[in-house]
């Protein structure tokens, strides 16, 4: 044990100092978790911004060893004053104090340094709070009865004493929660205005996301349809190796952390296909693979994801596949600790992107039917939370699949055909069904709203949903000036005539 770390009378905080009250004996050692106090203090070293989380947690006297509340005393001084925090600077200003000798040198402070994990000094500062809690009531316990015990006890101090310490103890806890309770709190004006008033894409365009910053992008499927091959073409764009997927631009990012808990061997052949020699020094500092299944599931321990994002310092996370994460996708309770394991993530900063697959279909199903959310496997409560849903629709090994979005960001995008590339490990959109091309392709006589509907989607009776996205489709390309609107006129049954748009000359010419 390093020097100064057994308690001494005067310097033993009032949770150690308890124990000498008669009847102490009787009970066992005064809980406290040694390992739980270093890694707090090595936590705090490492990075200086973990003071701010864990001091709303702890109080000085929380710390069993009198050399660590020392050393706490010391690392909030320098925080105060905007010093670093690293081993250096504590020495320097231990030994300026006249403390280095007593809680342990130089040594003992590099032993807290090693057990420094990042982004771990809330958790272990709750185990340290939970142990010191105990110790306050445990010395509570001890007063008590020392009080009912002695010559001529009075019941009712004996109760007041109880009392006192009772509603010391629910103070204490209130202090130290204010932080926590505060730290993600903002007045009703600022956060109103404060706000972006509109989305920023991660994927698309404003207006058009098929990912927003802050909102989670959940891509589903069944197996073989190039759910892995898309992400995998995101995850190039955020290290700034592509620039479009799927004809959207992709923001590009600092650093991506992609579980691979699904096949981590076929997804590092499929990577090996198409990355090159040049891209070595961007794949070794940008990114990281996680290979295999993770420590614990999410569901079990939610604020695991966020750990890990800080640990590796992604701000982009990458989960493939959503069943190797997850203890039980069908249970509600899971689904929610698992959202909560998701938010907890996107407000420290980082993105995620979640692959996930469908529920198993029957033989009577369309292939050409339009999906729905409920076809995603699982508790609603995975779509719930997530942001932007995109389905990828097909068979496994299909050269051509369709993109639907199920849950939108705001405008919707797709439906569209994808044609994967497997060899080159790259995705198109089939132009073949492009709202502009059809149009292109009807001339003279144009399309009706009902018309590119039909073609778009593959059904002869698409839905009222289906024909009035055609119409803003082609309204839209009204306003961009690739089409020319001709307004229908009304009717009795049989009669009328449906509005028509046509591809402009101008654009037609331009193009040929």
């Amino acid at each position: 044990m390093p020097q100064g770390t057994t308690p001494r009378p005067e310097t033993a905080s009032p949770h150690t100092s308890a124990p000498q009250a008669p009847g102490w004996r009787d009970l066992p050692p005064p809980p406290h978790d040694a390992e739980a106090e270093q890694a707090v203090l090595g936590a705090c070293m490492f990075q200086s911004a973990a003071i701010d989380v864990v001091r709303q947690i702890l109080e000085p006297v929380d710390f069993f060893r009198p050399a660590h509340a020392t050393i706490w005393h010391t690392l909030l001084e320098l925080r105060k004053r905007g010093a670093p925090t690293d081993v250096i600077a504590l020495t320097h200003q231990l030994r300026s104090t006249g403390d280095l000798t007593r809680v342990g040198g130089p040594p003992y402070l590099h032993i807290l340094a090693s057990a420094a994990v990042a982004g771990s000094g809330e958790y272990y500062a709750e185990i340290v709070r939970h142990h010191a809690d105990l110790r306050v009531l445990q010395a509570t316990a001890i007063q008590v009865l020392h009080g009912a015990g002695a010559p001529g006890a009075d019941p009712g101090e004996v109760h007041g004493l109880l009392t006192a310490s009772l509603n010391e103890l629910a103070e204490r806890a209130r202090r130290s929660s204010g932080g926590r309770l505060h730290q993600y709190a903002t007045d009703g004006w600022s956060f109103v205005n404060d706000a972006p008033t509109c989305t920023t894409p991660i994927w698309g365009t404003p207006g058009k996301a098929a990912w927003a910053s802050g909102e989670s992008l959940m891509l589903v499927g069944p197996p073989g349809v190039g759910k892995s091959t898309i992400a995998q073409q995101i995850v190039l764009a955020r290290l700034g190796l592509l620039s479009m997927v799927l004809d959207m631009p992709v923001q590009e990012g600092k650093k991506v952390l992609y579980i691979a808990a699904d096949r981590p061997s076929q997804l590092a052949r499929a990577f090996n296909r198409v990355v090159h020699k040049a891209d070595r020094d961007i794949l070794r500092q940008r990114l990281v693979f996680w290979s295999g299944p993770l420590p614990a599931s999410l569901n079990a321990e939610p604020q695991l994801l966020a750990e890990l994002a800080a640990e590796h310092g992604a701000d982009t996370v990458v989960i493939d596949s959503l069943k190797d994460v997850v203890g039980k996708l069908t249970d509600d309770e899971a689904g929610l600790a698992y959202n909560n394991a998701r938010q907890q993530l996107l407000r420290g900063g980082a993105e995620l992107l979640e692959l996930h697959h469908q529920r198993k279909q029957g033989a009577d199903v369309s292939r050409t039917q339009r999906p729905v959310l409920d076809q995603v496997y699982g508790s609603a409560w995975f779509t719930a939370g997530a942001g932007s849903v995109l389905f990828l629709s097909g068979a496994a090994g299909d050269p051509v699949v369709q993109l639907h979005q199920l849950k939108t960001v705001d405008d919707e995008i797709g439906p569209f055909p994808v044609l994967h590339d497997h060899e080159r490990g790259l995705s198109q959109v089939d132009t073949s069904l492009n709202p502009l091309t059809l149009l292109r392709q009807a001339v003279p006589h144009g399309l009706t709203a009902r018309q590119l509907a039909q073609r778009t989607t593959g059904e002869d009776k698409p839905s009222p949903a289906d024909i009035a996205k055609a119409r803003r489709r082609l309204e839209t390309l009204t306003k961009s000036g690739h089409a020319a609107q001709e307004t229908g006129a009304g009717g009795g049954t049989g009669g009328g005539q449906a509005t028509r748009w046509k591809a402009t000359t101008r654009h037609m010419t331009a193009v040929s």
